[in-house]
């Protein structure tokens, strides 16, 4: 196809395809879904060759949010049944943090409901930081706590934090139809505040809300021009109690066309498989792998994702490796940028959902719903195939007395 041809091109020479190009990727047909996925596959090849980078979630606080995000489990009103703690102990959330590091885990994403951190927060979260750090080393560490405040993101800097996580989630045009007690513009200027304090940035989007093609070309085309080194890309878990609970509008090929179109327009970024892959993608998860470089190990904040060890046999399966933290993530041109902010040492071409205001990117607050109670009523389903069946809500690791899935 002329189309995959040019923007092949346009990917290894990192050049913006035009809107349109990125529309026509959406738009292709079942029959050419593999000939996109090989295309866009050539693109990540390129900048990544076939690592895959494990990325370990920690809920460091889960639910009893002020925000009113439609899409999340731990919104203000939510009726989600899932778990409900304060902060934890700064020793706790090492241990946990700890099951994903000897999985294999590259990077511990420490997330917190909330709309931001009070500094009380941030000397919190700077413990655990530092205690990580202490006990893993070469271990990355993303925070993802809401929206920042003058001076948070350096401190969080000084205290070792490589990343922060804070996602656009949706267009600009359709934000105040998602969430209404914060704004586009307020998640903007989050980002921007975690790359000036030389923070390493994370910020994507969750599909499945019952956007449009356009919506969708539109938060990543804003992403490019934002530029994070990372971009997770979420599919909504529709959680019985939240507003989108009848949302299921994904198939496994719309989920690849989505991902094949974000590599196309961020060739040489870490994208991500973050909340939803288990539920939307299913047996199709390891085709996921020749568009991203990224995915989350084992669970996520509050749904249960497929175990660990699932997780490292598909990569194997698949003929990818897992990245190793002597590894150098970004291509060298990036890793040369972004080597200010700690994350990433130069070297050769190498979290929906949300949880208060940072929405999914160090993934989703769970990207999945409670079974439903006996004798209720299923939510609708608007695409035949879609699995309700397939998720669950977290009960173990943090917060729990049970063993976390690593």
């Amino acid at each position: 196809m002329d189309l995959l041809n040019t923007l092949v091109d346009k990917g290894l020479r990192r050049e913006l395809p035009t809107r349109e190009e990125a529309l026509a990727v959406l738009a292709t047909p079942d029959d050419e879904l593999l000939d996109v996925v090989a295309a866009a596959g050539r693109v990540r090849r390129q900048w990544f060759g076939r690592r895959v980078k494990l990325n370990y979630l920690v809920n460091l606080k889960s639910g009893l949010c002020p925000e009113d995000c439609s899409y999340c489990s731990q919104r203000l009103g939510s009726k989600a049944e899932i778990l409900k703690y304060t902060w934890l102990k700064p020793e706790d959330a090492s241990k946990a943090a700890a099951a994903g590091v000897a999985g294999g885990a590259k990077r511990v994403c420490l997330v917190a409901s909330g709309r931001g951190p009070t500094d009380r927060d941030v000397d919190r979260v700077s413990e655990t930081i530092e205690a990580i750090k202490e006990q893993n080393e070469g271990v990355e560490v993303c925070a993802c706590l809401g929206l920042l405040s003058e001076g948070q993101a350096e401190r969080l800097r000084s205290a070792g934090a490589d990343a922060y996580n804070h996602n656009l989630n949706t267009s600009e045009g359709t934000y105040g139809e998602i969430t209404t007690t914060h704004t586009y513009a307020d998640r903007v200027d989050t980002v921007h505040r975690a790359q000036a304090a030389g923070l390493s940035a994370c910020s994507g989007l969750i599909a499945g809300m019952g956007e449009s093609d356009e919506d969708l070309v539109d938060v990543v085309f804003s992403l490019r021009e934002l530029d994070p080194d990372s971009v997770p890309v979420n599919f909504l878990i529709p959680f019985e109690g939240t507003p989108l609970a009848k949302e299921w509008n994904l198939t496994p090929q719309r989920c690849l066309r989505i991902l094949a179109m974000v590599r196309f327009v961020c060739p040489d970024v870490e994208v991500r498989l973050a909340g939803g892959r288990e539920v939307h993608l299913r047996s199709m998860q390891p085709l996921a792998l020749h568009l991203v470089n990224s995915i989350f190990l084992g669970d996520y904040l509050t749904s249960e994702g497929q175990a660990g060890q699932a997780d490292l046999d598909m990569i194997a399966d698949a003929g990818f490796e897992v990245e190793g933290t002597d590894t150098t993530t970004l291509p060298g041109h990036r890793a040369h940028a972004a080597a200010g902010c700690g994350a990433h040492a130069e070297g050769p071409g190498s979290e929906a959902e949300g949880c208060g205001t940072h929405a999914g990117g160090c993934a989703p607050c769970g990207g999945s719903a409670p079974d439903a109670p006996a004798g209720t009523e299923a939510p609708e389903q608007q695409v035949p195939g879609a699995r309700t069946d397939l998720v669950a809500v977290r009960r173990r690791g943090a917060g729990t007395d049970l063993a976390p899935n690593a």
